[in-house]
């Protein structure tokens, strides 16, 4: 390494790898925890150390050993406190005998499995029998046990090195023992005592912990005599604080030298729109929850924003003041196959559905009407014919409809809409869902369900939550889907839909009380939390 390699090394040295440089030679083999330990560093900073020195080429790595420890777990110390499962069955049959398993679980408040297990080991012991009554009683004399254990032969060996266990454990340095440090004895009655995984139900947790070697490479050596002829000990003072200057502890300190050309952080002063990320924490929440995303395209036609979902299409939805329809081209070319003759059949007559239908000409002209679509459902009914059972899906959809714009309507909004599919799939499972969104997304602390009616859902609810300024209001709609929706898709178990005003929702959540403020600079100074009193925050 030159002369001006050594030096830029030296200056860029942070005083914890100087420490590692100055505190070992070539030749010593380096761990995180030997680091640690021989130079009293903080947890963690002995990774950072060596991590450095490696980034820098002067530590490498050497190899790799694994080691299993065992930690001592809750139950593990449970078992300290209140004595094992074993011991515990001892001392309740030496009081109390005639018990039988059952009984024995429900005095002591364990788990029938435990009580099994642990009365076979006692019965290869020797310390337990079962009578013909299936009762247990004690098979050692009573004058043998004390403290619920056995204190002659292979049982109160047994227990010696089970109890020896836990006792150590209970005293190491985060209730871990190394295996190496353990006897051919307590490895046995360790291996049947700690669990890999699953180990809520053990005593101790087996962990396979991988320690990695590192040793000095060549450049170390110039780069430690550089550091000594500097006079760089690693003990430098990092920064000056108010309280060095008030005491005067700064005098006779070697202060840290600091490169003032070195560029500082760069700082972004843009920031997420809140809205924006709101519907993003959103869509987090629920493909969390198993959920997967569905998406579609603006312009639908009428069949699958209105006739899949069972509206009739002479229902007053379809005046042209309710939805906004596209001037060129008006139409689509065709409509998939067999789900338009599915629907058609179900409008006019309930096909294979069950039902009667609604009894009219369906009009396989004007189902292909192109419009801008008008709610989010359109896309439940899109997913069905390709959806898994079970599954769940939702979307984040915007949604156009000729509307009076006010605080609490608008004519371009957003709907989170979902769908859960399966033969369990009930109310219950409908009214769960809403809670989660009126509770834990939107903020609500007061939440009712109204009796709702849409054409292609029964039962219907509509779910309402009450803002601080606006009072109650619609959070958005739900139901379980009708037979001529789904069966017309192929679909034949139950199948949970809502469609809710995300709009509305983050009211709540962002503690606004004007839809509007969404899309205005207003949003970005509010105070972006929940609050007790959202009027004061808006």
């Amino acid at each position: 390494m030159a002369n001006s390699d050594i030096q830029s090394t030296v200056k860029n040295l942070h005083p914890l790898e100087v420490r590692v440089i100055l505190s070992y030679k070539k030749g010593d083999e380096l761990t995180v925890e030997k680091v640690e330990k021989d130079l009293g560093f903080k947890g963690g900073n002995g990774n950072q150390a060596l991590s450095w020195l490696a980034g820098k080429g002067l530590v490498s790595e050497l190899r790799r050993e694994t080691s299993v420890f065992y930690e001592l777990t809750d139950l593990g110390k449970e078992w300290k406190e209140k004595g094992s499962p074993e011991e515990r069955i001892i001392e309740l049959v030496r009081i109390k005998s005639g018990l039988r398993m059952p009984e024995i679980a429900a005095n002591l408040k364990l788990e029938n499995k435990d009580i099994g297990s642990a009365f076979g080991s006692l019965s290869k012991l020797g310390v337990l029998a079962m009578d013909a009554e299936k009762k247990v009683t004690l098979a050692l004399p009573a004058d043998q046990l004390k403290d619920g254990r056995p204190v002659k032969g292979e049982a109160a060996e047994h227990f010696a090195v089970i109890r020896g266990l836990l006792d150590k454990a209970a005293a190491a340095e985060g209730g871990s023992l190394a295996e190496a440090g353990l006897s051919a004895a307590e490895k046995t009655a360790m291996s049947g005592i700690a669990k890999k995984r699953g180990a809520a139900d053990a005593p101790f947790r087996q962990q396979d912990r991988e320690t990695v070697v590192f040793g000095f490479t060549a450049d170390a050596e110039p780069v430690a005599a550089a550091l000594k002829a500097a006079g760089i000990t690693g003990d430098e003072v990092g920064s000056l604080t108010p309280e060095m200057l008030e005491s005067g502890d700064w005098k006779g300190k070697t202060f840290r030298s600091y490169n003032v050309q070195v560029p500082p952080t760069r700082l972004i002063p843009g920031r997420t729109n809140p809205y924006a990320k709101f519907i993003e924490d959103v869509k987090d929440k629920l493909t969390t929850l198993g959920f997967e995303e569905f998406d579609g395209p603006l312009v639908e036609t009428e069949f699958w924003n209105s006739d899949a979902l069972f509206m009739p299409q002479f229902h007053s939805a379809r005046d042209i003041h309710d939805v906004y329809r596209i001037a060129e081209p008006d139409k689509a070319k065709a409509i998939e196959e067999p789900w338009l003759s599915n629907v058609a059949s179900a409008h006019e007559n309930g096909g294979k559905t069950g039902s009667r239908g609604w009894n009219y000409k369906f009009d396989r002209e004007f189902t292909k009407r192109l419009i801008l679509r008008s709610q989010g459902t359109v896309l439940s009914a899109k997913q069905l014919p390709k959806a898994k059972i079970p599954g769940k899906y939702f979307g984040i959809v915007r949604c156009f409809r000729y509307d009076q714009v006010n605080a609490t309507h608008g004519a371009d909004f957003y709907q989170t809409e979902g769908i859960v599919l399966g033969e369990d799939v009930n109310l219950k499972t409908l009214l769960g869902m809403l809670e989660m969104f009126a509770v834990e997304v939107a903020g609500a602390k007061e939440v009712k369900y109204v009796p709702g009616y849409f054409p292609f859902t029964e039962p219907s609810v509509e779910v309402h939550i009450k803002h601080p300024v606006l009072g109650w209001f619609e959070m958005g709609g739900s139901g379980i889907f009708r037979p001529e929706v789904t069966a017309s898709m192929g679909i034949d178990v139950p199948v949970a839909a809502w469609g809710l005003g995300i709009d509305r929702i983050a009211l709540m959540a962002l503690g606004l009380s004007d839809l509007r403020e969404l899309f205005t600079p207003v949003v970005e100074n509010v105070r972006l939390r929940r609050t007790k009193d959202t009027a004061a925050a808006v």
